[in-house]
């Protein structure tokens, strides 16, 4: 057995938009349930949870990080996710393990994009969830406005369970409407507070939202509605059992209030948290399928149960190795074991396991169903994997990682740097599945993808701390391609005498287009032996290698057909070389006679904005040269598919964040090649022409 007993365990997961306070939390909970002795603080740096440099110096939460406590006699696992755009994919894979989830909704800014996509994924992973609305000790806190926040942008049934006794300057305690009691705090970041009767002047509104309480844990439960329809009063017990009833099954969500800074209604929090989110025993049954057999499986979370967990998160670290972070679903794990990876079809060996503290790490002897553990050291597994009984093989399913939205050139500031990029990177790829590294032959740069760019400026300040490697970001080159509008007939002669042997080559060649996305054709049409067939191969070879670099700014041709049709040899001058010289010769020449056009990449792009931001956006995307082929309505939001050149949308990420004020996503893919506007042609080749 653990040391606690699986009913009670909670796994929970701290969730909410950048800044709305979840580290303070987290904190506050640290430091309430006797983890840590003091208080910490993001602003100066003495947070447990936000400890990687990078996230101190930006003061914001960049990856997830664990800590667990005890609060009335249960074992809480707590989960500290980002809430900025740029990181929310470390969130997605971490709500995939959760039990249950604490939403923050700020007093003052209420809900935001990045909420919403939280919200989204809570309710596409089934996580019950319950509100804590916070900061309302700030200036500009309002209680009830982030309640109706709630309801209307996140569509959920928000039910307040502990009402504010004040807000900004006037915030005082907070009141149970459960209980229907006062707690009046004394501010000294301790939680110190003296439980008293409610105040009279805020007895009508207690009341009023009591009512709706109450109304809401009847139509959670069949038995509590025929006592509340019948008269009969609700006992706080049957209140409790309403309020677990109605989070688990998602029919409301309780909303709770305070400040995490200042630690006020953080205890009254926790007693909910125990009350009214999920065991594991509560969440059941995991469903994965036989790896072998493709037929479905079952785990229940039970100690007696073949072993089975999830990966969520991988940590590299130069000086410790890796250390691989997953959710136990079923049976029991000791140091010292092995265990089987599925998905790479591998025997992993357990050495330690730790449960981890922020930046510490605990051993532990063995984790349990529910538990949420770290064990070191494992060779092939990576973020998603499952991890089971050899014995009893299941392969669970894990969320994909969400794909990147913006891309830089990375550029080594020395060779000793450029032969150490790819080990660096392919190490935090390890730990951030939405890194993508790809060399771009036709511009040969190395491009880096991400979630945005301070994920990237981020990804940077990793590789130089942990490995030592300094690399500059750049804005990526546009792969442009040239191709050809008209056709041409040409001669192509190459003759070199130089004493000795000479080199002879006479190619006649024509040149014409192709369809868009046509490639290269090669068409022989000799006839008569007037170009030897040991040679024509040549002469196609010549023409693809000019192929490489058009005319007009040096960029690849495509579409593009050559037919050699006629042409001369000399018995003795003629080589291969000189037919090859021929042919790219003749390419050349025939490519500057048949309208040269300049193409660009077309990116295929669908835009999520607010409604109130439609008419902007499709604004912007005109400017932009886009094409807008639709617009589709989507919960509180509109979906705008777009095309657009790729040299117009490179740094799209941070300018959309700002038209929306952080509310817009997008996805991106490349889709085809057009022609470029006579008048942004001349600019293009200007350009290239001054950077050469």
């Amino acid at each position: 057995m653990g040391k606690y007993d699986t009913a009670k365990l909670r796994n929970l997961g701290i969730v909410a938009h950048g800044g709305a306070g979840k580290t303070s939390l987290t904190e506050a909970i640290l430091f309430d349930t006797g983890m840590t002795d003091r208080l910490g603080r993001v602003d100066d740096g003495t947070s447990n949870m936000d400890f990687e440099p990078e996230e101190i110096k930006r003061h914001i939460t960049i990856g997830s990080s664990l800590h667990h406590c005890e609060w009335n006699g249960h074992s809480l696992h707590i989960v500290d996710t980002p809430g900025y755009a740029n990181f929310l994919h470390d969130t997605r894979n971490c709500m995939r393990i959760l039990g249950g989830a604490v939403l923050i909704v700020s007093a003052i800014s209420g809900v935001k994009a990045q909420t919403e996509k939280i919200w989204e994924w809570a309710n596409e992973f089934e996580i019950p969830r319950i509100a804590f609305v916070n900061k309302l000790d700030r200036e500009r806190a309002d209680f009830l406005r982030a309640v109706d926040d709630m309801e209307k942008s996140l569509s959920a049934r928000a039910v307040v369970v502990t009402m504010p006794i004040g807000v900004a300057e006037d915030f005082k305690g907070t009141i149970d409407l459960v209980h229907m009691k006062a707690r009046l705090y004394s501010f000294d970041q301790k939680g110190t507070y003296q439980e008293t009767e409610i105040p009279a002047e805020y007895m009508e509104e207690a009341t009023r939202l009591r009512s709706l309480l109450l109304e809401a844990v009847a139509d959670a439960d069949d038995s509590l509605m025929e006592k509340y329809l019948e008269g009969e009063e609700l006992t706080t017990e049957d209140i409790l059992l309403g309020l677990r009833e109605g989070t688990l099954t998602g029919v409301f969500t309780p909303v709770f209030c305070g400040s995490a800074l200042a630690n006020i209604g953080v205890r009254q929090l926790l007693d909910y948290i125990v009350a009214c989110l999920p065991s594991p025993l509560d969440k059941g049954i995991q469903i994965g399928k036989n790896p072998k057999t493709e037929e479905l499986e079952e785990r229940s979370p039970s100690e007696e149960e073949p072993f089975s967990a999830m990966v969520f998160k991988t940590i590299s670290d130069p000086f410790t190795g890796k250390l691989t972070l997953f959710r136990v679903y079923s049976g029991t794990l000791k140091s010292d074991s092995n265990i089987y990876n599925p998905n790479r079809e591998a025997v992993e060996r357990i050495g330690q396991i730790f449960e981890l503290e922020g930046k510490k790490q605990k051993p532990i002897d063995m984790a349990v169903a529910g538990d949420i553990v770290a064990v070191p050291k494992l060779k092939a597994t990576v973020t998603g994997d499952t991890l089971c009984d050899g014995a009893r093989p299941i392969l669970y399913e894990s969320p994909l990682p969400l794909n990147p939205v913006i891309s830089f050139a990375i550029e080594a500031r020395s060779k000793n740097d450029e032969d150490k990029i790819h080990n660096a990177l392919q190490r935090l790829m390890e730990e951030d599945p939405t890194l993508r590294l790809h060399r771009e032959e036709e511009t040969r740069e190395m491009i880096l993808e991400g979630m945005g760019q301070v994920h990237l400026e981020v990804t940077v300040e990793k590789m130089k701390r942990k490995y030592g490697v300094e690399v500059d970001l750049k804005q990526p080159k546009v792969p442009y391609h040239e191709t050809i509008k008209g056709k041409a007939k040409l001669q192509s002669k190459y003759k070199k005498q130089s004493g000795g042997r000479g080199q002879y080559a006479d190619v006649w060649l024509e040149i014409e287009p192709l369809p868009r996305g046509g490639g290269f054709e090669f068409v022989d049409k000799v006839v008569g032996g007037v170009v030897p067939r040991q040679y024509i191969p040549a002469v196609e070879k010549g023409a693809q290698e000019a192929m490489l670099q058009g005319t007009m700014g040096g960029f690849p041709v495509v579409d593009v057909r050559v037919t050699l049709f006629d042409g001369s040899h000399h018995s003795v001058d003629s080589s291969e070389m000189a037919f090859k010289i021929a042919g790219s010769m003749g390419f050349k020449k025939g490519m500057e006679q048949s309208n040269p056009v300049l193409l660009e990449p077309i990116m295929q792009m669908e835009i999520t904005v607010p409604d109130d931001c439609i008419g902007d956006i499709i604004g912007d995307m005109n400017s932009r040269r886009g094409k807008v082929l639709g617009v589709e309505p989507k919960a509180n939001s509109q979906v705008i598919s777009v095309q657009v050149p790729m040299a117009e949308v490179l740094k799209y990420a941070p300018e959309l964040r700002s038209m929306t004020s952080d509310r817009g996503l997008f996805t991106m893919e490349f889709s085809h090649y057009e022609e470029v506007p006579p008048h942004l042609t001349a600019k293009i080749l200007a350009e290239v022409k001054k950077s050469d």
